[in-house]
């Protein structure tokens, strides 16, 4: 379809395709899909969500609000916001956690690749894979892309499309000079433009009578943007705007920390230097000329070799000299000691706050001393993950823009416009890992329950996996599929034996029990009416020699089971008489059970009437 276009065609045919809030495409049955580009579902409209325009409507008693033309003022606050920004950037911390935003939004997953593209359509998935890998070198590019979106707030960067190709370049362009116009149409108030101009955010520039500049259409710009305040509409809030007041604060606070250290925290000296009978008027010229000799030294000039008296090696303001009268004053000096600052507590109480605002775990900043418990850091660790999320979602959108104007230009319509997914790598194992024992325990769970019967399989899809009937339905179809493959696959394996091209299968019981069945339980070829080969089957009948069986050639010899061995040998019959008559009498000489029984009751009364209380053991008297 793109072969036939012309260039004019191709960028009018964008053009209208990016005019309208989304891009809707059919993707089967009622069916559809939804591409919001301009992101209208999360800003709403753009006329009533303007900081500007609704803070005038609330603080002005004129009808028409503000004399000043719609984003005006909007301007001069991004660039008083932009200069804070670039003032942050130059600290330690946030700048850090700029880094550290861009470095775990662009982290590699278990494949090596920092974007993940999925369709089911092999030629889109390459042709993407093209575009991301090959010409937009995403994997170098993504993490300043990035880093600049959570620093500003907005990143923009206009794409080269060129017919049949696609896209072919981008060129990333500063926030400070790209202004975006929405609702400036009223034919079309859905239009959205994108004007460059280098005096974008000074104070000179008008929105309404600036006609310089470079336009851009809406499929020329790719504008990512953090959506997190419709304030800033129609742009994005950095992800630092929350840290610019307590960033201000904790700043006051290190440079009157670092003051008082200089100022006041060095220790200084105390000089009481004895005046004598000097009079009083004459004191004070008496004090100068002794502090000047003390604190000029001689200092040679490197240009002119002279000396140069006027150098003041030390500070007037640490010393004190003090004029002392009397016969027991003397001139004497005295250290006095440092003022000691107090107020790091106040200082680690704004960094904390600091450090919350950012939303990373101190661990990450190496604040952290104490690591040891690791649950707490995996919580603090599951957090960042889901702002790092929102973030990756945000640039995905954009990307996802840049895909469909590249597929578009290559002459991909209807469904196959948006016919993919693009998705960045999950930034935590611990997220990861969360996700997979939640899932876990639901299997084990749902395998509980149908095995002890206590819920049906409809049931336990329907309310732990939180699918519909006609999913239920879908996937055990499925289910069935993979079942057929595996079987598939084993035949293959086992007898060497594809099914799908042979239309039959072996080996498996039921093509053994065929085998016997109809025939009497008889293999087929077995049977009665087999007729034998004339001469008879091979190795049947008769042996043609005698065996050798009781033979001295038979290999276990004449005598196999050793029978005439055991006949010759005579038996002591008297012996064995004997024997059987002795054990005949020790049977008679045992006692029944009832002369058992009555001998063991005897035993035990004379046992019993035998005791040392017996009347028969007691001693005559002599």
């Amino acid at each position: 379809m793109a072969e036939n276009q012309q260039p004019a065609n191709l960028f009018a045919s964008l053009r209208r395709l990016f005019s309208t809030d989304v891009i809707i495409r059919n993707v089967g049955g009622n069916q559809l899909k939804v591409i919001d580009t301009n992101k209208i579902q999360s800003d709403g409209n753009i006329k009533t969500n303007r900081r500007v325009d609704r803070y005038s409507r609330l603080f002005s008693s004129m009808p028409g609000g503000m004399s000043m033309s719609s984003g005006q003022l909007q301007l001069y606050t991004r660039l008083e916001l932009f200069r804070d920004y670039e003032a942050m950037d130059t600290d330690s911390i946030i700048s850090s956690a700029l880094d550290i935003y861009a470095d775990e939004c662009t982290a590699k997953n278990e494949f090596g690749d920092v974007l993940s593209i999925t369709s089911p359509n092999e030629r889109v998935q390459k042709v993407l894979h093209n575009l991301f890998y090959d010409v937009l070198n995403i994997e170098f590019n993504l993490w300043p892309w990035i880093r600049n979106t959570v620093k500003y707030g907005d990143f923009f960067l206009k794409m080269d499309v060129a017919e049949k190709y696609g896209v072919i370049n981008v060129e990333p362009i500063s926030a400070y000079e790209m202004i975006r116009e929405e609702g400036m149409d009223p034919e079309n108030p859905n239009e959205v433009k994108f004007k460059r101009d280098l005096t974008a955010l000074s104070s000179t520039y008008s929105v309404t009578s600036n006609k310089d500049g470079e336009e851009f259409d809406n499929y020329e710009i790719a504008h990512f943007r953090l959506l997190t305040d419709t304030n800033f509409l129609p742009y994005g809030r950095s992800i630092i705007e929350p840290t610019r007041k307590v960033w201000k604060q904790i700043t006051l606070m290190e440079d009157a920390m670092l003051i008082h250290r200089i100022m006041r925290a060095p220790d200084k000296r105390v000089f009481k230097i004895d005046i004598g009978n000097i009079p009083p008027n004459e004191v004070e010229t008496f004090m100068e000329g002794m502090v000047n000799k003390m604190k000029k030294v001689p200092y040679i000039d490197q240009e002119t070799g002279e000396y140069n008296l006027k150098y003041n090696m030390q500070n007037l303001l640490e010393d004190f000299y003090l004029p002392v009268r009397g016969s027991e004053s003397g001139t004497s000096i005295e250290s006095l000691p440092g003022v000691q600052y107090d107020s790091i507590q106040d200082i680690e109480y704004l960094r904390n706050r600091l450090l919350g605002s950012l939303k990373i775990p101190k661990a990450y900043l190496g604040y952290e001393e104490d690591t040891t418990g690791k649950a707490t850091l995996a919580s603090q660790d599951f957090r960042f993950a889901r702002t790092i999320e929102r973030v990756q979602k945000i640039v995905a959108s954009e990307l996802h823009k840049i895909a469909i104007v590249h597929l578009y230009a290559q002459g991909f319509t209807d469904d196959e416009l948006i016919d993919f997914t693009i998705s960045l790598t999950a930034p935590s194992s611990v997220y990861e890992r969360e996700k997979v024992e939640l899932w876990t325990s639901k299997v084990t769970l749902a395998g509980d329950m149908i095995e002890k019967k206590l819920f049906s399989r409809y049931w336990v899809y329907e309310n732990l996996f939180n699918l519909s009937e006609a999913e239920f339905l879908h996937e055990q179809d499925r289910i069935i599929e993979d079942t057929k493959a595996q079987f598939r696959i084993e035949q293959i394996k086992t007898e060497g034996n594809d099914p799908i091209k042979t239309g039959q299968s072996f080996g498996t019981p039921h093509d053994l029990a065929s085998l016997y069945k109809g025939n009497g339980g008889v293999p087929k070829g077995y049977g009665s009416d087999m007729e034998a080969p004339k001469g008879g089957w091979p190795g049947a009948g008769r042996p043609e020699e005698p065996g050798t069986y009781r033979t001295h050639a038979h290999p276990l010899g004449w005598d196999p089971l050793g029978n005439k061995v055991s006949g010759n040998v005579s038996e002591n019959r008297s012996l064995k008489r004997q024997s059987i008559e002795a054990y005949r009498s020790l049977l008679k000489s045992m006692p029944t059970k009832k002369q058992a029984l009555s001998e063991t009751f005897d035993n035990k009364t004379e046992q019993e009437s035998s005791n040392l209380l017996d009347e028969g053991n007691i001693l005559p008297e002599e």
